[in-house]
C-alpha cells in the first residue's frame, strides 16, 4: 500500500490567498487550503488521491466563464458552447485573464475572483472531494465539488465528448 502523503495546513499568507478564503467562508464553503510537500507538477496523490481539478477561464463575447475540468483531461468545446447557448467561446490572453480573474494562469481559481464569473463543472466531479487553484501557486483548496456547485450556484456539464474546436 502507497504511502499517504504529508500535507501541511497552507502557511502561506498573500492578499489572494486571504481573498479566497473570505469569498468561500462568505459564501458557506468548507475549504482546506493545503501545500503538499512534494514539488513540481502536483498529483491526485499529492492530496491524498483527491482529483486536481484546473480552472480554465473562457470568453464568451465580453463575459467570462469558470470552467472546472480534471486537470489531465481535454473538455469539449461542443458540449460547452452548446450549455451556453452560444457558437463561439475563445480562450484570452494571460493579461486578459488576469483582468477578468485577479488571478495569475496558474494559480486561477472561482474563489474569491474578483468578478463572480459563471462556473461550469464537469460532471464527471461530482460526488468527490477535488483539489483547486486557491489563488496562490503552491497552495491547493481542497472541499466538495457538490458544496462548490452549491455556493457558486454553478452548472454541471458533461464536457468530456467532442473535444474538437
Amino acid at each position: 500500500m502507497a504511502e499517504q502523503p504529508t500535507l501541511q495546513p497552507s502557511t502561506v499568507t498573500d492578499a489572494r490567498l486571504t481573498r479566497a478564503a473570505e469569498d468561500a467562508a462568505a459564501r458557506g464553503l468548507a475549504v482546506e487550503f493545503i501545500t503538499p510537500e512534494s514539488t513540481g507538477r502536483p498529483t491526485a496523490d499529492d492530496f491524498g488521491g483527491a482529483p486536481i481539478v484546473k480552472t480554465i477561464v473562457v470568453q464568451r463575447g465580453d463575459s467570462f466563464v469558470f470552467v472546472l475540468t480534471p486537470l489531465d483531461a481535454q473538455f469539449g468545446w461542443p458540449p460547452l458552447r452548446a450549455h451556453l447557448g452560444v457558437n463561439r467561446l475563445s480562450l484570452p490572453d494571460a493579461d486578459t485573464a488576469f483582468e477578468a480573474t485577479g488571478y495569475r494562469r496558474g494559480t486561477i481559481t472561482p474563489l474569491g475572483a474578483t468578478t463572480a464569473w459563471p462556473v461550469v463543472l464537469d460532471k464527471s466531479l461530482t460526488g468527490r472531494t477535488i483539489v483547486l487553484g486557491a489563488g496562490a501557486a503552491g497552495v491547493g483548496a481542497r472541499l466538495l465539488a457538490d458544496d462548490l456547485v452549491t455556493a457558486y450556484g454553478a452548472s454541471v456539464v458533461d464536457l468530456s465528448s467532442g473535444n474538437s474546436a
